[in-house]
């Protein structure tokens, strides 16, 4: 006689049938599943072996088992996974999931703002060209037109005759609408970006020493978690973002990239051109090595790692 227990149950059975068997209440499938999963033997079982002088099922009696037990309760093993299946989807919402939402929320959203900022251009210059196009900057631009009207812009940048037209208020006010709605949104992204450096700093401290919030939580989107980032050879996350460009190398043998979303980092923006390859790789090689500690939960060793880029670029790596 022999005993065996899965995810509904537990059983004894012996070669020609199951003998007995003890199913699992719905609100003891979750708990014996973690206790199968820790190779442990639940206590229905434990019964069964006592009650019937049985012995744990050895690899041979348990293909038996499942040649017995084929067809049956297809009901309670649907019920069963289905809620292994939802606790497995809970429990693997981790802060890096939630970070990589929040930060291609803010690309996102930045986008956004930016294209509707493109078309209030577009329409504020049929009224007042002469200041959109003295202020570059989108966000600059909206909060200008929102804090001044059109008389006091024109007579701050010496504009005596405007090639704007003479619109009313009737006219003026969908654009002024249009202008506080944008600003809501990059009102919202500076929120989302506040939200990405307290995780950052919180529970990526390593990576965001060295790399930054931002920069930080796109390798970790891009990388898909905390997790693949920490396994990728530094070469690989030297590129994270440039995929394009490296398909396109491998495809034309057009010029390999050097960096993905590293080129924004300050490291590589303030150096020389011949020296920004070299300090991307360096870069790449101590946050392989702060996403690993991070990824462990280890000590902090964020600031020591940067120094140790900023002393190589100071002695020209």
């Amino acid at each position: 006689m022999f005993t065996a227990s899965n995810i509904i149950g537990s059983f004894a059975f012996d070669h020609d049938k199951i003998v007995e068997e003890i199913l699992f209440g719905e609100s003891e499938l979750l708990e014996n599943y973690h206790i199968l999963e820790r190779n442990e033997i639940p206590k229905e079982e434990l019964e069964l072996q006592k009650k019937h002088n049985a012995k744990p099922a050895d690899k041979r009696s348990e293909e038996r088992f499942l040649e017995l037990l084929k067809g049956k309760h297809i009901d309670k093993f649907y019920l069963a996974n289905i809620l292994i299946a939802k606790e497995k989807i809970k429990n693997s919402v981790h802060e890096d999931t939630l970070l990589m939402q929040a930060i291609n929320n803010v690309d996102e959203l930045d986008k956004c703002a930016n294209l509707l900022a493109k078309r209030l251009r577009e329409w504020y210059e049929l009224y007042n060209p002469e200041t959109s196009k003295e202020i570059e900057d989108h966000e600059k631009f909206i909060n200008t037109i929102l804090e001044k009207g059109k008389d006091e812009l024109q007579k701050e940048s010496k504009i005596k005759f405007s090639m704007g037209a003479p619109l009313n208020d009737e006219h003026i006010k969908p654009m002024r609408d249009l202008a506080e709605k944008i600003k809501e949104i990059y009102k919202l992204r500076d929120s989302h970006r506040h939200y990405v450096e307290i995780i950052m700093k919180k529970t990526f401290p390593n990576i965001e020493a060295i790399a930054g919030a931002q920069i930080g939580a796109k390798l970790i989107a891009q990388a898909g978690g905390i997790t693949r980032l920490s396994e990728f050879p530094s070469s690989t996350l030297q590129l994270l973002g440039a995929e394009k460009a490296l398909f396109r190398h491998m495809k034309t043998g057009s010029r390999p990239p050097k960096y993905g979303i590293l080129i924004n980092h300050p490291f590589i923006t303030n150096a020389n051109k011949e020296n920004k390859g070299k300090i991307a790789r360096l870069l790449a090689n101590k946050l392989s090595i702060a996403a690993k500690v991070d990824n462990f939960s280890g000590e902090f060793i964020g600031d020591k790692l940067k120094k140790e880029i900023e002393e190589k670029i100071k002695n020209k790596l």
